[in-house]
C-alpha cells in the first residue's frame, strides 16, 4: 500500500484558501488571494520541489484541479514543478465533473469513495494531494491520510476557507520534521497516528 501525502499552505490562523493567484479562488468575496507569493524564496521554494518530487501520483478535488489544469499544462519550463506535474497520473475527485478532463493524464474517481482512493494508494508509491480542501477533510473523515506536510506562514487574514474546517476528525498526529526559514516560515511534517487520547492534568480526584 502506498502513502497518501497532503500538502497545504496556511496562515497562522488557519487559512489555506487562493494562495498562489489574486483571482484564483474568490468564494465567499475573499480578497486575500495571492498572500503565498511575497512569502517564497528559493530556499524554501527549492524544499518544497524536494518534498514533492517523490510523488508518482498527483489527487486533487474539483476546484484544486480546475485551478491547476488552467496553469500548470502551459506552464514555464524552467519551473521545476512544470515537467512533475504534467508527467505524473492524476485523479480528480469529484461528484460534479464530468469527463473527459482536459489536462493530460487525469482520471476522474467516482463510485465509493474509500474504495476507490484506496486503490490509487494501492496502484502508487506515494500519492499527493495539494490544497483541495474540501477533499482532505473527507480523506481525514475515512483515515486515508499518512502523512500531512503544512507550511505556516507568519501571516493572519481574519477570514477565509480552513485546513481543518468544522466536522474534521479528531486525529493524533506524531511530528516527524520542523523546519524553519529566514522569512518566518515553519515546514512542519506529520504522520497520523489514530485517535487523540485524553488524559486529566488536575490529577485523579
Amino acid at each position: 500500500m502506498g502513502k497518501l501525502i497532503v500538502t497545504e499552505f496556511v496562515t497562522l490562523d488557519g487559512v489555506a484558501q487562493a494562495p498562489g493567484r489574486p483571482d484564483e479562488d474568490r468564494d465567499s468575496g475573499f480578497v486575500h488571494g495571492g498572500w503565498q507569493a511575497p512569502l517564497v524564496d528559493q530556499e524554501s521554494g527549492s524544499a518544497m520541489f524536494e518534498h514533492a518530487r517523490s510523488m508518482d501520483a498527483l489527487l486533487l478535488g474539483r476546484k484544486t484541479y480546475q485551478i491547476f489544469a488552467d496553469y500548470w499544462p502551459t506552464a514555464p519550463d524552467e519551473i521545476p514543478f512544470t515537467d512533475l506535474l504534467n508527467r505524473v497520473p492524476k485523479y480528480v475527485a469529484s461528484r460534479t465533473l464530468t469527463g473527459p478532463l482536459t489536462w493530460q493524464g487525469s482520471t476522474l474517481v467516482t463510485g465509493d469513495f474509500v474504495e476507490r482512493i484506496t486503490a490509487v494508494k494501492e496502484r502508487h508509491d506515494e500519492v499527493h494531494v495539494i490544497g483541495s480542501l474540501d477533499l482532505v477533510q473527507s480523506l481525514l473523515r475515512f483515515g486515508l491520510i499518512d502523512r500531512l506536510n503544512l507550511w505556516l506562514y507568519p501571516l493572519l487574514l481574519g477570514n477565509g476557507k480552513q485546513v481543518f474546517a468544522d466536522g474534521t476528525v479528531p486525529t493524533r498526529l506524531l511530528l516527524t520534521e520542523s523546519v524553519t526559514y529566514p522569512n518566518g516560515t515553519l515546514q512542519l511534517s506529520y504522520e497520523t497516528a489514530g485517535a487523540p487520547t485524553y488524559g486529566n492534568l488536575a490529577g485523579d480526584d
